[in-house]
């Protein structure tokens, strides 16, 4: 009896210690594994170039060791080797300027949406009757949904603002529709009944009557995308396309505004980005609480707080539209290549003479240098693709879901009779 008691006393006292967590940009810092790594390096970006100028410079110091004179004056390599040095730097400056501003964006999208989902869960409640004015001066709307059905509704708009995010994702990244995966559980069934210019002629702006009008497949399957009015499957979320005035005028044309045609223009072609649309539905629920009495505990100044949340999301977006349908002019990049080039290709004349067949590593250096540093610029210019140096937007979006089913799962909500009732006359 008293071994068994030791045992159970032993094993009780055992307490595992907890996981320690770590992240992979905040390990030790290294130099050596980081000088012998090709993978995630520009090597493979650049193996191509490097090689050709490597050739090159071999087969000019076969020229000069055949007897060929294939020298040049150094006295002007110098100072071309500096303006070029220069331009790489500015253009790999420019470029990291827009990863960083990428990523700033998508964290202050991220912010507001945390805000605006505790502000919903937490704010948005059935106000109390016990603590109605007896005698008001204004009237009062009265609740129509009991604590249970309010909490999904309230669910159901958290979703609608972490689909928001996705939506963002899908949209600097030039993916079109509403069949993604990541989609699914998220995107209500009001949503994917949008086409490209909102609702059918036949909606009233109620949600029953987009169900009796429209009938839409399963979310999750390929075809689910939204109806347009004459029945034809449309992509919800087209980008932004030229104008149709400028994009069907000739060169010897006159303007359509001027022309017979200026009334043919068919703008049941328009189109409106996915987060405008889901900004569009955030909006109108914060209204319906408004006006249903759901957000009488925080008056007006906090309705128009929560309304700011939502421009501030849309402000976002776009600074980021922006970053991903600016790219670098095509001349600049032409000639900083062009430049590059010609310094390269005119260094091995400079160098035949000094340094004879050592000269070859040294160019493959310098071309490994210089074309690095635009072959990195090339590759982050634009932060929100796939590649491997890009933002991993999935990972923030997963991260910030994980946050939202926690809040609806987890935490409380603000519940009846915390503060009382707010009519709209001030502190007594």
């Amino acid at each position: 009896m008293v071994a068994s008691t030791t045992v159970k006393s032993s094993v009780t006292l055992v307490i595992p210690k907890p996981p320690r967590i770590r992240r992979k940009h905040l390990r030790k810092y290294s130099w050596l594994p980081d000088v012998f790594r090709v993978e995630g390096s520009i090597i493979s970006r650049i193996f191509g170039p490097v090689l050709t100028v490597t050739i090159f410079a071999t087969l000019i110091a076969y020229l000069w060791k055949s007897g060929y004179n294939v020298t040049l004056t150094n006295s002007v390599i110098p100072v071309v080797a500096v303006v070029v040095g220069l331009i790489l730097v500015f253009r790999n400056g420019t470029s990291y300027d827009r990863f960083y501003e990428g990523r700033k964006d998508f964290a202050s999208m991220t912010s507001h949406i945390r805000n605006l989902a505790r502000l919903i869960w937490v704010n948005v409640s059935v106000p109390p009757l016990d603590d109605s004015p007896s005698a008001s001066t204004r009237k009062t709307p009265q609740p129509a949904l009991t604590a249970s059905q309010l909490r999904r509704k309230k669910a159901e708009v958290l979703r609608l603002c972490l689909s928001f995010a996705y939506a963002v994702k899908h949209y600097v990244r030039d993916e079109d529709g509403v069949h993604w995966d990541d989609y699914a559980g998220l995107l209500p069934a009001s949503i994917m009944r949008y086409d490209e210019v909102g609702l059918t002629q036949a909606d009233n702006g109620s949600y029953a009557s987009l169900e009796n009008s429209l009938n839409i497949s399963s979310p999750t399957s390929p075809n689910s995308i939204a109806i347009s009015r004459a029945g034809t499957p449309r992509d919800a979320t087209k980008r932004v396309r030229p104008k149709r005035s400028k994009q069907k005028v000739a060169a010897n044309s006159k303007t359509p505004l001027l022309g017979q045609s200026h009334h043919a223009l068919d703008f049941r072609e328009t189109s409106a980005p996915l987060p405008l649309v889901i900004a569009h539905e955030i909006t109108r629920a914060l209204f319906k609480f408004k006006r249903d009495g759901y957000l009488e505990t925080v008056g007006p100044a906090g309705t128009n707080a929560l309304n700011t949340l939502v421009q501030s999301m849309v402000d976002q977006m776009t600074s980021m539209e922006r970053i991903a349908n600016t790219p670098i002019p095509v001349s600049y990049r032409i000639h900083l290549k062009q430049a590059v080039t010609l310094y390269l290709f005119a260094l091995p004349f400079t160098l035949i003479k000094e340094l004879g067949w050592s000269m070859i590593p040294i160019v493959t250096v310098v071309a490994f240098t210089f074309m690095g540093i635009e072959g990195i610029a090339d590759e982050i210019e634009n932060p929100f693709g796939h590649d491997k140096s890009d933002l991993p937007l999935d990972r923030y979006c997963s991260d910030l879901k994980e946050e939202i089913e926690y809040i609806i799962d987890r935490l409380p909500e603000g519940g009846e009779g915390m503060f009382g009732f707010d009519d709209g006359e001030g502190d007594d």
